[in-house]
């Protein structure tokens, strides 16, 4: 269906690395200007692929990483640097964007799904949501120190609900956590690191691990920073956005990145809100729930957690597939006749 590159980034992700550590980013100014960099030396080195259809996609802290880098590609077309790169559309599933609105989202969600009752709700929504918002305030887009204690202070609400959901797994709340990540991949991190494995990709001596302390402590300061703000420009020049996420997923729940999506402030605002929210059908069967408008489509994936593709893999794979050739929305217009007809 397409050509797929997967980039270990930040630096110090992954098998990505410095010798500097003023390599080490700290922001998504830092982050994209790399990402752009590495993007503008792969189209200089293989140029058959410039021409094609480019679209940027990521998960989870990606929500801020994808925003960031699909506005640094779209300035630098518009500034003409470099190799043009024909930016058609950016996705974020399960993703942390709006922290402001996400971080509300979650007594509601923990409350609907059974987790917590109605009396820590209210409780959580009396005491620990406003001063979660006003710390966030004071963050911004670009504050430092203030970022580490907004931080601080709204993850208060996220330990709170956990208190109460014990060991049940964060990134599906089906599951129950294991292990430090709530999920095994020790078989994944022993094939990568293989000697035979580590050089037929050329990394040398660098060990992978699955979480990296050393980007995740970077990028505190980054945390609840606001990566709302560059979207409605993008989508204005008609770049096309997906926002999806798997309805069982607690961390990046569907319930607050639906909130912030529908809070977008574009002008296809009113229209999107306004639109019917259709079965999105796999096999016949209804694998989710999509809205659209314009460039503008939100999928709450059935029978998923965190990870869609992990969970969900067809329905992943449908979902892409059609969101990159254009027919997403097609049962949305098709429901909308059907409505219009009766």
């Amino acid at each position: 269906a397409s050509n797929l590159l997967y980039v270990d980034q930040p630096t110090g992700t992954g098998f990505s690395y410095s010798t500097d550590l003023r390599d080490i980013r700290h922001d998504e100014d830092g982050v994209s200007n790399d990402l752009y960099d590495f993007i503008q030396a792969f189209f200089a080195e293989h140029p058959q692929y410039a021409r094609n259809d480019f679209f940027i996609t990521g998960e989870s802290y990606a929500g801020h990483y994808i925003p960031a880098f699909a506005t640094r590609v779209h300035r630098g077309n518009k500034a003409k640097e470099g190799i043009h790169i024909n930016l058609k559309g950016f996705a974020i599933g399960d993703g942390l964007t709006n922290p402001a609105i996400q971080y509300k989202a979650y007594p509601d969600y923990a409350f609907e799904m059974g987790i917590i009752k109605k009396a820590t709700r209210n409780r959580l929504n009396k005491v620990l949501v406003p001063a979660c918002e006003l710390a966030i305030k004071l963050c911004g887009t670009n504050g430092k120190t203030s970022c580490v204690a907004a931080y601080v202070a709204c993850n208060l609400i996220f330990s709170d609900i956990m208190l109460h959901a014990g060991d049940t797994n964060y990134y599906d709340i089906r599951k129950k956590c294991e292990g430090s990540l709530c999920y095994d991949f020790s078989n994944m991190e022993k094939f990568l690191n293989q000697k035979s494995v580590r050089d037929s990709l050329g990394v040398g001596k660098i060990h992978f691990v699955s979480c990296s302390t050393e980007v995740y402590m970077a990028m505190l300061v980054d945390w609840m920073r606001n990566l709302e703000v560059g979207i409605p420009a993008l989508l204005e020049d008609g770049i096309n956005l997906l926002i999806y996420a798997g309805e069982y997923d607690l961390i990046c729940n569907w319930l607050g990145n639906s909130r912030w999506v529908h809070a977008l402030e574009w002008s296809g605002k009113n229209e999107f809100t306004s639109s019917l929210e259709v079965p999105f059908v796999v096999d016949g069967s209804e694998a989710g729930l999509l809205k659209s408008y314009g460039p503008l489509s939100f999928l709450k994936v059935h029978d998923a957690g965190h990870m869609v593709p992990m969970d969900q893999p067809k329905a992943a794979l449908e979902m892409l597939k059609k969101w990159t050739n254009g027919s997403l929305s097609e049962s949305r217009a098709q429901k909308e006749n059907l409505v219009a007809e009766m």
